[in-house]
């Protein structure tokens, strides 16, 4: 049992490094903006979405909903600070018309995240509230999971891997695989289904990668979007 606990621990600590990395990997996109002082054409989906995903995680990792997943907490709480800052740096550069749709996005999760609080803390209790917030995660873990599906397909159909950067897609199939293993010492089927289809898509990408490398155009033109969708990583 204890070397089991110390396994977890470990895996645990690998997996916050590695998700940090993950939340850094929009770092050169935000640079870009902050040196133009525009957004371009980058959209701030990824980032709204991931804040809501981060917050679903943090109330899942507490005590008082799942007990000894601190390290669950510790990393998406980093992951909140890194994602608020990437959306202030959006909100900052862009006209009215994109921070008004920003505000009502923020505005719409922030007003769910608090009915999921008050549902979870009233209405239920141990292993329901566990289960309760653990569906959700599950299903937003999943939904981020699926976001390079668009990317994949652009590969198949051009034989091009210009806009699926490789380290991206072999910290997605690290990152899921970490955070598979670590709900597997101990059983978190919520924690351990989403990183195991993570994995998997990790594992895909790479296959891609590899099989479609030689025919790339790397003098490709770059499309800012298409560079937004790679810098989407994912997390616990």
């Amino acid at each position: 049992m204890g070397n089991t606990e110390t396994a977890r621990t470990a895996v645990g600590v690998i997996g916050n490094v590695i998700s940090f990395g993950l939340f850094l990997s929009p770092v050169p996109t935000f640079v870009k903006i902050w040196k133009q002082k525009s957004v371009q054409a980058f959209k701030p989906d990824p980032y709204v979405a991931t804040f809501l995903n981060c917050l679903l995680w943090v109330f899942y990792g507490m005590p008082f909903v799942k007990p000894d997943s601190l390290l669950v907490l510790s990393i998406n709480a980093v992951g909140l600070v890194i994602e608020s800052i990437y959306i202030a740096i959006f909100i900052l550069h862009s006209d009215w018309p994109k921070r008004r749709k920003i505000f009502i996005a923020l505005s719409v999760e922030v007003i769910f995240y608090a009915i999921i609080v008050v549902i979870s803390m009233i209405a239920l209790h141990g292993n329901g509230r566990i289960n309760f917030v653990g569906i959700l995660c599950l299903i937003f873990n999943i939904i981020m999971y699926a976001s390079p599906l668009t990317v994949m397909r652009r590969v198949i159909t051009t034989k091009s891997v210009k806009f699926m950067p490789f380290y991206l897609s072999l910290a997605n199939f690290a990152n899921g695989s970490i955070w598979f293993s670590y709900a597997f010492l101990k059983f978190d089927p919520w924690v351990l289904i989403p990183n195991g289809l993570g994995a998997l898509s990790g594992a895909i990408q790479l296959i891609l990668y590899a099989t479609y490398y030689r025919t790339t155009n790397w003098d490709e033109e770059e499309n800012p979007s298409q560079v937004e969708m790679s810098d989407s990583g994912n997390h616990v």
